[in-house]
């Protein structure tokens, strides 16, 4: 019986992956990989008779969704372990549920390896920390764009809360999404973009809601990128590091 591996390859620099996921890759007979995965991991890949490019962008599909099903299973009646590699982790909106329904309904084991995700990884690299105490308690993950290509409904409710907010794949939109968060009186909430994050030619600007999509357009950000709404934003500029050192001098 075949198996799939549906492996994680993280946020864009080679060297954010797993240990596991290397060794994974040095076994493969097949290797289908994303358009965020970066292709120098492909160098692992010891004795893989297929690397295949199957990658998805915004407006750019080199295969659908049903093709690249049809392939694993395709590749599974051939060979003994097929490598599903996706950028980040393939569970955060890596459509890894659909692929392991295919792979299982096909009569194929499935492996995870999970990867670091970009929704964290990213403004971490970039100096901005997802929760911050006494700052936020929580933080949101969410697609701008659903499978019908419509503005997810909870970016409304993310707007009404404290949370840091990341969005992916939400550059198209970016104006309606400040718009929202601007109806909910966060005007001068912190905002960030960060395209190509964690690889040599990222793109930061920081700015508030009120101007983030005027500092994108002026900047030519494009995809791939994550917006970050939220307090912790300023952390990057050094707005909270004065109090987060009051706080750990009077701990010790």
């Amino acid at each position: 019986m075949s198996t799939l591996f549906l492996v994680g390859a993280g946020p864009g620099d080679p060297e954010l992956i797993t240990l596991k996921a290397i060794r994974v890759l040095a076994e493969a007979d097949v290797i289908l990989y994303d358009a965020l995965a970066n292709t120098a991991l492909l160098d692992y890949a010891g004795k893989a008779v297929v690397k295949q490019f199957v990658g998805k962008r915004f407006g750019c599909h080199s295969l659908s969704q049903e093709e690249i099903n049809l392939l694993i299973l395709e590749y599974g009646r051939q060979y003994q372990r097929v490598v599903r590699l996706k950028g980040g982790d393939p569970f955060v909106f890596g459509r890894a549920c659909e692929e392991i329904l295919a792979a299982r309904a096909g009569g194929m084991e499935v492996e995870m390896i999970p990867g670091l995700t970009s929704a964290i990884t990213v403004p971490a690299l970039a100096g901005i920390p997802v929760t911050c105490r006494g700052v936020n308690e929580s933080f949101w993950v969410l697609t701008g764009t659903t499978k019908t290509n419509e503005l997810s409904r909870d970016i409304y409710l993310a707007a009404q809360s404290t949370a840091t907010v990341i969005i992916l794949m939400a550059m198209s939109k970016l104006e309606t999404i400040t718009d929202i968060f601007r109806q909910q009186g966060k005007s001068e909430t912190p905002a960030a973009i960060i395209q190509n994050g964690t690889l040599p030619n990222e793109k930061i600007i920081t700015g508030k809601v009120k101007d983030i999509c005027f500092r994108a357009q002026h900047a030519e950000l494009t995809n791939p990128a994550i917006i970050i709404i939220g307090e912790v934003v300023d952390w990057q500029a050094g707005a909270f590091r004065k109090e987060l050192g009051r706080v750990v001098n009077t701990t010790v």
